[in-house]
C-alpha cells in the first residue's frame, strides 16, 4: 500500500525567516567584534516595523538598526508598496545584558569544562534519500524556493515575483519506507498586483511548471530526478492572488520555523530554536553536533537511517544521555544501545568540544537562517573580524557539521 509524507519550506522573504536572518546577522556581527560574545537575539517584524530584543554579553559594539536594514535590503524588501522596506521601516531595539545567573553556569576556568547553556534534548537525523543524506520532500521544498529566489534576483523571467513564498512537497513511499515518486507539489508565491487576475494566476502556474520546476530538476542528481515524473499534482497559489505578503501580511518571529530548519518532520525535534543564539546554547550547537554524528554514521554504512538524541543539564559539561535509533536499518550486528555506546567514545559531545570542532565562534550563522541549518554543502569564505581594534581578514568554514570527516574513525570502531 505504501504511504504519503509531506514537508514544507519557506523563502528568505517569509516573515519568520526575515526575523531569523536578522537575529543571526546580529549574532554574526557581535562575534565579529568579540568571539566570546554571548547572544540570545529575538526579532519581530510586522507592517513597517522591526523590534529587536534579547540578551547580550559582549565587548563589542554593534549598530543593530543598520544590521537589520541591511538584511531586509538583501532579501529584497526595497519598495514602499510592500508596506515593509529597508529604508523606511522603523527599527526598535530593547536588547539588554545577559543574566549573570546564566553566565556563571556556562563559563569555567578550564574551557573544556564549559557547562551547557541550558537543559534540554537535541536531535540529529540522516537517511539515504538524497546525496545530502536528507529527507527528499524537505530537500526538494528548499530547492524550489532557492531557485525561485534566484529567478527573482535575475529579473529576466517571472518578473512579477515578490520576496515571500512557501513550498510543500508530498512524497509517495513504498512499504519498505523507500521513496517512489513526488505525489504533489504546492507552491505559493507573492507577486505584483494585476488588472486581469484570472489570466495572471494561470500564467504564474504555467511559469512554475515550465520555468521553475525544470530548473530545479536540472540541479538534482540523476537518481533524484527520477522521483519527479510527469504525473505529479501541482497547486500554485491555490487561494488565488498573493499580493499582500511579507511582514505586512503576517507578523514574523524568530524561531517559528524549527521544522523547516531541520528535517521537515522526519526524525524528531527537541523544540529549541536556533537563530540568534551563540554556540554556548546547546539548543543550537548540540543539534548541529547530533546531525554531524547521524550523517557520518549513515555515510559510513552503520545504518540506512538514524536518529541521534543528546541531552544536557544546564551548567554541566558532559551530556546526561546519548540515544540512537536506526529504525531497524542497522548494517552491523549490534543493538542500537550498543551502537550508542561505541558512538559515545568517538564523538566528544561536551559543549566546548563541539564549539571547537565546528569553529562556532566564527561569524558563520546568517547563511543558516534560510533554507535549512542542515543538509547544506560546507564551504570556505574570507570574512573580516576585529582583532585588537583592527579589521583582520580570516578564512572560515561554513556548515562544518555537514562534513564527512569521521568516516574512518567510525569504520575502525565498528570494524567496517
Amino acid at each position: 500500500m505504501g504511504y504519503l509524507f509531506t514537508s514544507e519550506s519557506v523563502s528568505e522573504g517569509h516573515p519568520d525567516k526575515i526575523a531569523d536572518q536578522i537575529s543571526d546577522a546580529l549574532l554574526d556581527e557581535f562575534l565579529r567584534q568579540d568571539p566570546q560574545s554571548k547572544v540570545a537575539a529575538e526579532t519581530l517584524v510586522t507592517t513597517g516595523l522591526v523590534v529587536l530584543s534579547g540578551e547580550v554579553k559582549t565587548n563589542g559594539y554593534v549598530p543593530v538598526q543598520n544590521i537589520a536594514r541591511k538584511v531586509i535590503e538583501r532579501i529584497g524588501y526595497t519598495k514602499s508598496e510592500y508596506m515593509f522596506d529597508s529604508g523606511s521601516c522603523g527599527v526598535i531595539s530593547t536588547i539588554h545584558e545577559q543574566s549573570e545567573d546564566i553566565n556563571r553556569g556556562v563559563e569555567r576556568e578550564e574551557e573544556e569544562n564549559q557547562g551547557a547553556g541550558d537543559q534540554g534534548m537535541m536531535f540529529g537525523y540522516a537517511c539515504k534519500e538524497t546525496e545530502e543524506l536528507m529527507p527528499f520532500p524537505l530537500q526538494l521544498s528548499h530547492e524550489l524556493l532557492i531557485e525561485l529566489s534566484a529567478i527573482r534576483r535575475e529579473g529576466k523571467e517571472m518578473t512579477y515575483l515578490r520576496p515571500d513564498s512557501k513550498s510543500q512537497v508530498t512524497m509517495e513511499y513504498d512499504d519498505d519506507n523507500k521513496p517512489v515518486r513526488v505525489h504533489t507539489i504546492v507552491l505559493s508565491t507573492q507577486h505584483d498586483d494585476f488588472d486581469e487576475e484570472t489570466a495572471m494566476l494561470a500564467k504564474i502556474k504555467q511559469d512554475v511548471k515550465d520555468i521553475l520546476i525544470p530548473r530545479v530538476k536540472e540541479k538534482l542528481s540523476t537518481n533524484e530526478q527520477k522521483f519527479i515524473d510527469d504525473h505529479f499534482i501541482l497547486h500554485v497559489n491555490p487561494t488565488g492572488k498573493f499580493v499582500i505578503g511579507g511582514p505586512h501580511g503576517d507578523t514574523g518571529l524568530t524561531g517559528r520555523k524549527i521544522i523547516v530548519d531541520t528535517y521537515g518532520g522526519k526524525g524528531a525535534h527537541g523544540g529549541g530554536a536556533f537563530s540568534g543564539k551563540d554556540s554556548s546554547k546547546v539548543d543550537r550547537s548540540a543539534a548541529y553536533a547530533a546531525r554531524h554524528v547521524a550523517k557520518n554514521m549513515v555515510a559510513a554504512g552503520i545504518s540506512n537511517e538514524v536518529l541521534v538524541q543528546v541531552a544536557y543539564a544546564i551548567g554541566v559539561a558532559e551530556p546526561v544521555g546519548l540515544f540512537i535509533n536506526t529504525y531497524g536499518t542497522s548494517n552491523v550486528d549490534l543493538t542500537d544501545g550498543e551502537i550508542a555506546e561505541k558512538i559515545n567514545t568517538i564523538f566528544d559531545m561536551r559543549p566546548a568540544a563541539i564549539v571547537k570542532r565546528f569553529g562556532l565562534k566564527n561569524p558563520i550563522f546568517e547563511p543558516t537562517a534560510a533554507y535549512g541549518h542542515v543538509g547544506r554543502k560546507p564551504y570556505t569564505q574570507t570574512v573580516t573580524i576585529k582583532e585588537n581594534g583592527s579589521d583582520v581578514e580570516k578564512e572560515v568554514e561554513f556548515f562544518t557539521w555537514e562534513k564527512l570527516d569521521y568516516l574512518d574513525k567510525i569504520k575502525a570502531a565498528f570494524g567496517i
